[in-house]
């Protein structure tokens, strides 16, 4: 067993918040589901390194959202980055999550461990794209960090999962960044968001890790939209300076009293 001064992340993803703070998706009150997350963030506080979001913070795009984003987050004090999903607006992200311990940043090291940030949104489609200047940063900034193992974030999974509906909304170049990612292997693991459940993906010696959503969860391998009854969660990453990791996913009890199927 490696004990050697592992780093511990929590990826959190798809909160969907609004600029209403009791607006509801799909009859999950998006802002109470997501304290409840905080509420267990707050006890893992002393052994967090940094938290990591995933995408779909906001599910209007509005500044307000990430305002009501920032106002939970920053009482934690753990050192935050973030990217953008599909129902996000870089605009005004970068207004807001810039502030004490949120940071605007999409490439740095931690713990021995690099980060890059991607972001795969593509304004006014569900899907994903890592455009040519995404996938050129990418591999110049993989080049600078080539002495350290990697992780690689982004908002949809370059992998299917299943569920003919989900995938067709997923990252629609993995090949490319496929291609990028073969050239360097300190690439260890690649995680995202925005599939709304837990999934694990290999290729070659990477790990690619799907999320569960802070608000509602999809129904896994259903061929049209279905929501399951699973409750919120996020995950958890300890980082060993050796390259290797151990994960796990937490759900926090939160129901929703009201909900009818």
């Amino acid at each position: 067993m490696n004990q050697v001064s592992p780093m511990l992340i929590a990826q959190v993803t798809d909160m969907h918040l609004f600029a209403n703070e009791s607006q509801e998706l799909l009859g999950m009150p998006t802002m109470r589901s997501f304290q409840a997350v905080v509420e267990r963030l707050e006890k893992l506080r002393s052994d967090l390194d940094l938290l990591l979001l995933t995408g779909d913070l906001s599910g209007d795009g509005t500044l307000e959202s990430y305002e009501n984003v920032q106002s939970l987050l920053c009482p934690l004090q753990i050192p935050t980055y973030w990217l953008p999903g599909n129902h996000d607006c870089a605009i005004a992200m970068k207004q807001v999550l810039n502030f004490r311990l949120i940071s605007l940043r999409k490439s740095f090291e931690r713990g021995r461990w690099n980060f890059v940030l991607l972001n795969s949104s593509v304004s006014k489609y569900m899907h994903g794209h890592l455009s040519a200047t995404s996938l050129h940063w990418l591999d110049s900034q993989l080049k600078i960090m080539s002495n350290q193992p990697t992780l690689v974030a982004l908002h949809h999974p370059p992998y299917h999962v299943n569920s003919q509906w989900l995938d067709s909304s997923t990252l629609e170049n993995p090949e490319e960044l496929f291609a990028v990612l073969d050239r360097h292997p300190q690439v260890k693991l690649v995680v995202s968001g925005h599939i709304h459940q837990e999934f694990h993906y290999q290729r070659n010696d990477v790990y690619y890790l799907g999320t569960p959503s802070t608000c509602i969860q999809f129904k896994p391998e259903t061929s049209t939209f279905a929501l399951d009854q699973k409750p919120p969660g996020f995950r958890l990453l300890k980082l060993y300076p050796n390259g290797t990791w151990e994960t796990s996913v937490e759900r926090v009890p939160y129901v929703v009293l009201s909900a009818e199927s």
